[in-house]
C-alpha cells in the first residue's frame, strides 16, 4: 500500500513559515502560527517535523542549499550581471522593508550566530553567496560592465560587507528605505570599476 500523497508539501509549510516569521519574532512564533499560514494543524506540523525548532532547522538548511537557485531567479528577471547585482542587493533591502522587519530578522540572525545547528546552515549559505556574487563579477567583466581591474574575489567580499553595514547602517539612521540607502553604497563600492 502506497502512503497517501501529502496535501501540502515541505516548500509550502516553508513558505508559510517565512511568511509566519516576517510578521513574528523567533520568541513569537509558534507551531500554531505557522499551521495558521499554510492552512494545516499544529499537529501535521509535530507530526512532519517533531517541533518548531526542527522545523525551522529544516527550513535554515532548505534555505542554505538555494542559494544557487536564487540567483538563477534574479538572473532570469534581470538584463545583465551588474543589473543582477543591483537586485541582488534589493533582495536583501527586503529583510529591512521597516524597522520592525529588520529587528524580527536581526533576532533570526542572533539564533542562528548562536546556535551551532543553525549557524553551520548560515555559513553555508555565506559562502555560496560569495561565491554567487564573484561569478556576477566576473559575468560583469567579461559583459564589460565593470572593468578588468575589479578583482572579483576582494570586490564579492566587499559587496557583502557593504550590504550587511548599509542595512545596520539604515536601522541606525532610518532615512528612506533600507533599499535606496543600501543600494546607493552599493553603487559607490561599484562607481570605481564602472566602465
Amino acid at each position: 500500500m502506497s502512503p497517501r500523497p501529502q496535501k501540502v508539501t515541505d516548500d509550502e509549510i516553508y513558505m508559510a513559515a517565512q511568511r509566519a516569521m516576517s510578521r513574528l519574532g523567533p520568541n513569537e512564533l509558534t507551531l500554531a502560527d505557522i499551521a495558521g499560514e499554510a492552512g494545516v494543524t499544529a499537529g501535521l506540523l509535530v507530526q512532519r517535523f517533531g517541533s518548531k525548532r526542527d522545523l525551522l532547522l529544516a527550513l535554515s538548511k532548505r534555505f542554505s542549499g538555494g542559494t544557487s537557485e536564487m540567483f538563477t531567479e534574479l538572473r532570469r528577471g534581470h538584463r545583465s550581471p551588474l543589473a543582477t547585482l543591483r537586485a541582488y542587493c534589493d533582495c536583501m533591502a527586503h529583510l529591512a522593508d521597516t524597522p520592525a522587519a529588520f529587528a524580527r530578522n536581526f533576532a533570526y540572525l542572533q539564533n542562528d550566530l548562536t546556535d551551532p545547528d543553525f549557524r553551520k546552515h548560515l555559513a553555508r549559505h555565506a559562502a555560496a553567496t560569495r561565491v554567487e556574487l564573484q561569478k556576477l563579477i566576473k559575468e560583469a567583466i567579461d559583459a564589460k560592465e565593470l572593468t578588468p581591474a575589479a578583482n572579483a574575489k576582494q570586490l564579492a567580499r566587499t559587496i557583502e560587507a557593504v550590504i550587511g553595514g548599509s542595512m545596520m547602517s539604515w536601522a541606525f539612521y532610518q532615512e528612506g528605505s533600507a533599499a535606496k540607502w543600501m543600494r546607493h553604497d552599493l553603487d559607490a563600492v561599484l562607481k570605481p570599476y564602472i566602465t
